[in-house]
Order: C-alpha cells, then sequence, then structure tokens
C-alpha cells in the first residue's frame, strides 16, 4: 500500500505519488469554515478558449489566482486553443464532499462555484476520504495521481517570549513537554512567569480542519512513542489515550479554522496582552510567516502595506515529528472533465511544479517550494520566527483503518463543553426565510439548532436560553433548559427548541450580558465554557446596557474571559458591528449566515468549536 505522505532523504514528500484504495468508509465530516465559504466567480474565459477551472484551499488562493494570470498570459495551446485558468476558492472540507456528490452546481454548499478540472486541498490526506466515500456511494474513485505545488509543516506557534522561557531556540519542544506544561499546577509558574498563567493550547477541530486532523495525528504518533507504524492496537492502548487526553485538557477550545485564534492573537497583541490569550495553537508554518508580517488571515500579497505584531510568533517543530500539508493539484478523473480539458489541466499543473519562477513564487508566498531544484530561502527562516532546517522527522499518514481510528480515538478523548445556547425570538425572526419560500427565519434557525446536538458528546453539558424582550416582566431573556449533561436532555432541547415561536423585540446587550454572568461561576479548567448566541436584528431594548458598557464587562479581564461568545448574525439586519464586538471582546468568534438556508451549514461551523 502506498503511504501518503511518504518521504525522501530530503525530508520532503514525493512530488508524484499514486492514490490507492484504502479500506475506510466516512471519514472527516466536511464543514465548511467561516472564513471558507464559497464565493461567487463569474466565468472570464475569452471566448474560443479551452477553460480549465481550478479549485483551491483559502490560504493559496491569492498565489494561485497570480500563477494562473502568468499562465494565462503565455496563452499555451491545446488542440489549437489557448488554455485559460479559472480560480475559485472552495475549502478542503467543502470541495470533498462536493466531489463525493459529483460537485451538484445546483446546491447549496456549490453556490457561486462550477465544477473543476484541478482540484487543490490543502492535503493530499483528503484524497482516500473523496475516494472511499464514493466507493462506499458506489462511485467510482475520482482522485488518482496528484502533483504537489507546495509544502508547509504543521507547527506549533508560540509568543516568542514562551518559547524562549522554554529554551528556545537552542531546546526543541515536544507534545510529551506540552503534556508536562499542561498538567503542572503551576503552570507557567513552573519556568519563572507565574504572571502568564495556566499553559494553554489553541487547536483546531480534526473532523473538519486540515491542520487539526495533522497535528491530531501526530499527537497519537507521540503518545505511542512511534515515528511510524502507527496502528489501531496503539490507539487502544491506555497509555496512549491517557497521553492523547492530557493534551486536549490544555485546549482553550477547537475550532473550523486557525484564523479564529490568529485574528483573536493580534488582537490581544494590539492590547499589550498576547501573553494572556495563549500560549501555544497549532498551525501551518506559513500562518506564523503570515502572522508576523501582520496578516492574521493570510490574504494579503507579499509586499503589501500590514502592521506586524508587537509579539512575534516562532514556529516550534514537535521533537517527536509533524506532518506535511502538501497541497496536491488532482487533475479530476470525472465525468464532466474531458481528454482536452485534463490535458490543459496538466499544462497549468507542470507550470506550477516544474517552472522554477513558479516555485520561487511560492516561496515568496511563505511556503517552500515542492520543487527540490529550488533552494529553501527567505522568508523561511529566523528572522520569520522558522528554522530552515526543520522538520527533522515527517511522520507518514497511517493507513486508512487507522487514520479513521485516531479520529475517532480523538472524539472520545477531547476536552468536554459547556455551552449555553441563547436563540434570538423576536418577530423579525418569523419573517419570510426567502423568496418562494413558506418557511420563516426561525424555522430554520430550529432546525439548525436542533441538527446541531448531534454534534455534541454525551458528557457535554448543555442549556437553552430563548430573548427578545421582556419575556419575564422586564427580563428579556428566558430559561428553557438548564446546563446538563446532553446525554439526559437531549430529547427535551429538541422538544423546547421545535416550539419556539416569535415574538416583540430584541434585547441584545441585556441577554448577552446575563448569559454570560450565569456561565462565570460555571467555568474551570475541565471544560471548555461558551454562550453560542444567535440573532437576526440589533438592540431595540433601550432601556437596558449600552454596547459599550457590554463590551467593558467582556473586557475586563480574570475569570470572566473564560466564558467566550460565540455569535451568530442571521440574515440580512443582523448587528454585525455589534456582534463582532461582542464575539472579540471575549476571544470568542463572529459567524454570519445573511442566508437563511446556509444556517445550518453556519451553526455547524459554531459547534465545531467545541
Amino acid at each position: 500500500m502506498t503511504q501518503y505522505g511518504s518521504t525522501r532523504g530530503s525530508g520532503r514528500p514525493t512530488r508524484l505519488l499514486t492514490l490507492v484504495a484504502v479500506t475506510v468508509v466516512v471519514l472527516i465530516g466536511c464543514i465548511p469554515g467561516r472564513d471558507d465559504r464559497a464565493e461567487d466567480t463569474e466565468p472570464t474565459a475569452p471566448s474560443g478558449s479551452l477553460e480549465v477551472v481550478l479549485a483551491t484551499s483559502p490560504e493559496k488562493l491569492v498565489l494561485l489566482e497570480e500563477l494562473a494570470t502568468s499562465f494565462n498570459a503565455e496563452k499555451v495551446e491545446v488542440a489549437g486553443k489557448p488554455v485559460y485558468v479559472t480560480v475559485q476558492k472552495t475549502s478542503s472540507g467543502i470541495g470533498a464532499d462536493l466531489l463525493v456528490d459529483d460537485w451538484p452546481e445546483g446546491s447549496d454548499a456549490a453556490a457561486g462555484q462550477r465544477r473543476p478540472t484541478i482540484w487543490s486541498p490543502s492535503a493530499s490526506l483528503w484524497g482516500p476520504v473523496v475516494n472511499e466515500r464514493r466507493l462506499a456511494a458506489g462511485k467510482p474513485a475520482i482522485l488518482g495521481e496528484f502533483e504537489s505545488s507546495m509544502l508547509t509543516p504543521v507547527v506549533i506557534a508560540m509568543p516568542e517570549p514562551m518559547a524562549q522561557a522554554l529554551g528556545h531556540p537552542a531546546q526543541t519542544v515536544g507534545w510529551a513537554d506540552i503534556v508536562a506544561l499542561a498538567q503542572d499546577p503551576a503552570g507557567w509558574g513552573r519556568f519563572g512567569h507565574p504572571e502568564w498563567g495556566p499553559f494553554l493550547l489553541g487547536k483546531t477541530n480534526p473532523n473538519i480542519s486540515t491542520t487539526g486532523f495533522n497535528t491530531t495525528i501526530a499527537q497519537a504518533y507521540a503518545g505511542a512513542g512511534k515515528q511510524n507504524d502507527l496502528t489501531v492496537e496503539d490507539l487502544q492502548s491506555p497509555q496512549v489515550i491517557a497521553f492523547l487526553e492530557q493534551v486536549e485538557s490544555s485546549i482553550v477550545h477547537y475550532g473550523d479554522t486557525t484564523l479564529t485564534f490568529l485574528e483573536n492573537l493580534y488582537r490581544a497583541d494590539e492590547r499589550g496582552a498576547a501573553l494572556s490569550y495563549i500560549s501555544a495553537v497549532a498551525v501551518e508554518e506559513k500562518s506564523v510567516i503570515d502572522y508576523n508580517r501582520g496578516d492574521p488571515a493570510g490574504s494579503a500579497a507579499p509586499g503589501e502595506d500590514t502592521k506586524p505584531p508587537r509579539t512575534k510568533l516562532v514556529a516550534m517543530y514537535p521533537r517527536e515529528g509533524t506532518l506535511w500539508s502538501d497541497n496536491p493539484l488532482y487533475v479530476l478523473e470525472a465525468g464532466w472533465v474531458d481528454d482536452t480539458e485534463a490535458e490543459g489541466a496538466a499544462k497549468f499543473q507542470a507550470w506550477v511544479v516544474d517552472r522554477e519562477a513558479s516555485q520561487e513564487r511560492v516561496l515568496d508566498f511563505g511556503f517552500r517550494p515542492a520543487n527540490p531544484d529550488v533552494a529553501v530561502g527567505p522568508p523561511i527562516d529566523a528572522e520569520s520566527g522558522l528554522d530552515p532546517l526543520q522538520p527533522q522527522t515527517v511522520l507518514p499518514v497511517p493507513p486508512g483503518p487507522t487514520t479513521l481510528a485516531v479520529l475517532d480515538t480523538w472524539d472520545s478523548t477531547r476536552k468536554a463543553a459547556r455551552v449555553l445556547l441563547v436563540l434570538d425570538v423576536s418577530g423579525s425572526m418569523g419573517d419570510p426565510a426567502g423568496a418562494g419560500s413558506s418557511a420563516t427565519k426561525l424555522d430554520f434557525a430550529k432546525q439548525a439548532a436542533i441538527s446541531s446536538l448531534d454534534m455534541f458528546n454525551d458528557e457535554d453539558e448543555v442549556g437553552l436560553w430563548v430573548f427578545s424582550t421582556e419575556l419575564e416582566g422586564k427580563r428579556d431573556w428566558r430559561e428553557l433548559a438548564p446546563i446538563e449533561p446532553i446525554a439526559s436532555n437531549r430529547p427535551e432541547l429538541e422538544r423546547l427548541i421545535s416550539g419556539l415561536s416569535p415574538q416583540n423585540g430584541t434585547g441584545l446587550y441585556d441577554t448577552a450580558q446575563a448569559a454570560v454572568e450565569m456561565m462565570r461561576p460555571r467555568a474551570d479548567r475541565e471544560h471548555i465554557t461558551a454562550v453560542v448566541l444567535l440573532t437576526d436584528g440589533m438592540n431595540d431594548d433601550f432601556d437596558t446596557h449600552e454596547i459599550d458598557a457590554l463590551i467593558r464587562t467582556l473586557e475586563g479581564g480574570g475569570e470572566l474571559r473564560t466564558v467566550r461568545v460565540f455569535t451568530v448574525g442571521y440574515g440580512e439586519d443582523a448587528d454585525v458591528e455589534a456582534l463582532t464586538r461582542i464575539a472579540e471582546a471575549s476571544d470568542g468568534a463572529v459567524y454570519i449566515s445573511k442566508d437563511p438556508a446556509n444556517i445550518e451549514r453556519v451553526f455547524s461551523n459554531v459547534i465545531s468549536n467545541f
């Protein structure tokens, strides 16, 4: 069996691999990130050209758009027509789901997207996911050979003072060190910095995020004391399970994208509080470069004017080893891709991988070249917080059954959640969800909330509030279900949510304040404690807190900040500015669903934080 991500002597993934079937069905639940939603892409191919549509993961969108522009200008011909590459942004998870379903162009997930000729997720891990899910559905595999277009390893990114306290750069740090620090009651006091508090780790959800998935595999290897040949039996050992539980105990919260952590850290840095938000976050090496450039979202082109942080991040390469994100270019073996289009796609594939100028541009953007003929250089250097000689140990992707077992093991060892769902039932939630629909906005929101309950583990604790105005006397909110293990209250939560009806106005600020204050005494280190607040409007209860007073409370520090607020702006009229301020002040995140038909997908993204 071919090992995905196998390596050469240089420690880089081989450039040409063949995917073979693995004996796993199901795999990663592919849910789009809040920054990864599909964007409308208008066809731009000139008349008479041979169009090749490239669907790429977001982190390299700007780069591939630039390379496509250069390629298109050369007018490379196939069958007498100039090949024209059109690039569209599609997160790896969305793309995987769409490919399993033959990329149904009329579906919600494919809105604004067209069937691609080339697919480039962030890592080739997704290849077996798509092929096996298709085989399980009675469809042929769609992904075969691929070329890696650019490389970036997964690292543990730390604020530089914290890394130096651990001995960086002279000392390497491994997952075993993270476990020891996370379990030490003295926290950073063990290294002479009690003011930094406990060790706090940020990590994305491996069922959604490639970075989180790679990180979880690396942690499993570390727990088993191996650097290859990880097995299902290893993952069932008490030693590995205990190790993974100890790593997960240090998690601040999970998430659908590393952007949540990096943007929160950047804002904390602006307040001079970079060392109080988080101790480390698992990200791709490229993200460290982007952050230190002052571009935590990774959306700026090299040379754009940005504001670097006051406290830089440095990349720690786990001593036990790490995995590559190898950014494959798959020419799809799909019914909608004819031989001529496949030939045109192969021409562009070679343009990106074999052409030295393209690979040098890859390096400019903070990726490592996939072409071994192009040397690694700046910005892969110490000035950017990196070590070009690392990683010394590259871990192979395990066989399919073991990969699935890693995800199953994470699901049983991840940190438990304690979450209060707060749903808007104001009158506007009774408005039609859209033209031609008999459903209301509340109908869609209720379905989204009910569906999300299945994403919680049995030991997670979930409660339910609703809010409007003056639901109980002058009070704008009402508790419908207390915080209890969802194993016992899921049916009641479903019943209560199903029975909601719209009424009155929107008492947003008082409700947000009360929800956080109610959760504050319930916060502890054993749980991710959070409020999920969904609203379609803006505060119209003017006898209550002002937004500035609420924000001052949320920014007040201490225990209160251990309760994070994840806000959902629903519909066209939601007060996105206020919801963003509330989420940012509590080190949470804001999610936007302007189209009510998308709320189930967006709400799933929110719950991926737990």
